[in-house]
């Protein structure tokens, strides 16, 4: 039952930290347009460059 001491607040830690990083790629805009990719594979152009914002 010590090992429960030390796994809970390591796991809790671990899964904050995890939570941190998926905040901060939400907010990096990393998953901004999902819908462009699975539209842009089924095209038959070949984009070198994408366009720019």
């Amino acid at each position: 039952m010590n090992v429960l001491a030390f796994l809970i607040p390591i796991s809790l830690i671990l899964g904050g930290i995890g939570l941190a990083f998926f905040v901060f790629t939400v907010k990096s805009r990393q998953y901004d347009d999902p819908e462009g990719d699975a539209q842009r594979i089924l095209s038959d152009e070949y984009d070198d460059h994408p366009k720019p914002d």
